[in-house]
């Protein structure tokens, strides 16, 4: 997959967040070629003002890998 593919897949991320009445943000981790981490916002839902998409994507990765350094991935985000 190229940069264009995983930038569709964080907008996923971010469809979601809309509608579920966030704010349609969206992220991703990849690694290898894999997506390790998804995140959407969720600050509404979970009452965490924290629960950004791109903290709750990396947070994902993090569990994914096993452990919090995530050297060698890419976070694709719908907003900086």
């Amino acid at each position: 997959m190229n940069h264009n593919d995983w930038m569709l897949e964080a907008l996923n991320e971010a469809y979601g967040a809309l509608a579920a009445g966030e704010i349609p943000v969206g992220a991703i981790v990849v690694w290898q070629n894999q997506i390790i981490g998804r995140g959407r916002n969720r600050r509404e839902e979970l009452h965490d003002p924290t629960a950004h998409a791109e903290m709750l994507a990396l947070r994902e990765a993090g569990l994914s890998r096993g452990s919090w350094r995530l050297s060698g991935t890419l976070l694709y985000c719908t907003l900086e």
